[in-house]
């Protein structure tokens, strides 16, 4: 795929270049609370608008239904641009309507403008191509050329993603090369030990990974809720824990093929368990206890893994060259259960392997607890499009790019 500094050596001096952002940043009644994704398009948005580009920022934000929501509104992310930038940053009320035109026909060589939440219009998500189509013309109508960035869409066949790129010249954004260059070193030529660290709520999110990881990885170490089907599979009783027992047949047969593969399936020896789940906003203790993983009482639920889990996991990771990390090991927005994702983290930054966290709730669980994102070898700003990435599939928003 043609990238951004091919791009620049063209020359972008006056054209209007649609940057397909990934703003879908996390808010608390309207204020962001992790501007992460803004700030990993800065170095795209940058370099356009000093080379003197017309720069049309675009990305979607949560699940509005196709229709203008203002709670999905994209104003606070396009402020907060325009504090990163320390420029004035042009905000659109709409997505192709006047206001995008007015917006975009105000600019300037080196201005920014933020156009509305791309999902206010049913065609960005819609499965018909027609209605697909046509809002990408009406996009395709804002720009001369387009500059893909948002990697956390790219798994998604969406108009501004698979369509738009289809009617305009394309380039990859530095986010999407960077993306893309970390993740063919966890599929190309790895260097070994190998270990991926899984964890998240359910274990049906991440078979395809498992699946794929089983011929690639030497160890797979499992925590979060996904374990306890995990720990089920095996016998064990676990309480009230989260559990999915349908997939409790495909989980005996990836722990069959680890064994038969010599790929080491790394489980909890102990959990953090309580009656009920915590209360996240009111952060207050809910007096936890830890028990063996084989052991728990029945009317328990699993939180987190426990000490002893989060001193062999770090073991398991002492030694390894290279490492993906997708999923929290426990309910980390809590301090009560945040330990285990805390040690998992730490024993990334004391290793000297190459450390790769797969953004989604890991990526936030690092900055939750305080840890230098600078310090992980590389932490991914699109948790689902790395997944799909690591089990092989074809995603349309990158395939659009190397057309």
């Amino acid at each position: 795929m043609k990238t951004i500094d091919e791009l620049l050596s063209e020359g972008v001096s006056g054209k209007r270049v649609f940057v397909r952002a990934d703003l879908n940043v996390p808010l608390a009644e309207g204020t962001i609370t992790d501007d992460g994704r803004i700030r990993a398009v800065l170095p795209t948005v940058k370099a356009l608008a000093e080379a003197g580009a017309k720069v049309v920022v675009a990305s979607h934000l949560g699940r509005p239904k196709g229709a203008p929501d203002p709670a999905f509104s994209l104003l606070a992310a396009a402020e907060r641009l325009g504090e990163l930038l320390d420029a004035p940053v042009a905000f659109a009320q709409d997505t192709v309507g006047p206001a995008a035109h007015d917006a975009v026909d105000g600019l300037q060589p080196g201005q920014v403008a933020v156009i509305e939440n791309l999902r206010f219009n049913a065609g960005e998500t819609s499965k018909d191509d027609t209605e697909r189509g046509e809002f990408a013309q009406r996009l395709a109508a804002l720009a001369d050329v387009y500059v893909g960035d948002g990697f956390g869409a790219v798994h998604r066949k969406h108009a501004s993603v698979f369509d738009l790129p289809k009617l305009l010249p394309h380039y990859a954004g530095y986010l999407i090369a960077t993306e893309v260059g970390v993740l063919k070193k966890l599929t190309e030529d790895v260097k070994r030990p190998y270990a991926v660290v899984l964890g998240g709520a359910k274990v049906s999110d991440k078979l395809g990974v498992i699946d794929h990881l089983l011929e690639k990885a030497d160890r797979i170490i499992i925590g979060g809720g996904m374990v306890f089907t995990f720990l089920k599979a095996q016998g064990y009783e676990v309480g009230s824990s989260m559990l999915q027992e349908d997939q409790i047949p495909a989980v005996q047969g990836y722990l069959k093929r680890a064994d038969e593969r010599g790929v080491e399936f790394v489980l909890p020896v102990d959990v953090v368990v309580s009656g009920s789940f915590p209360d996240l906003k009111a952060k207050a203790a809910t007096h936890p206890g830890t028990v063996a993983a084989d052991a728990m009482p029945a009317g328990q639920m699993g939180l987190d893994i426990g000490p002893e889990t989060g001193a062999l996991y770090a073991s398991k990771l002492a030694d390894a060259a290279t490492v993906f990390w997708n999923g929290p090991m426990g309910v980390f927005e809590h301090p009560d259960y945040a330990e285990g994702t805390r040690s998992v983290a730490q024993a990334l930054l004391d290793s000297s392997a190459f450390t790769v966290v797969g953004g989604g709730d890991s990526a936030a669980a690092v900055r939750t607890l305080g840890f230098d994102e600078n310090a992980f070898g590389h932490i991914s700003t699109g948790g689902g499009a790395s997944l799909e990435y690591l089990e092989g599939k074809t995603l349309p928003g990158l395939a659009a790019l190397e057309d």
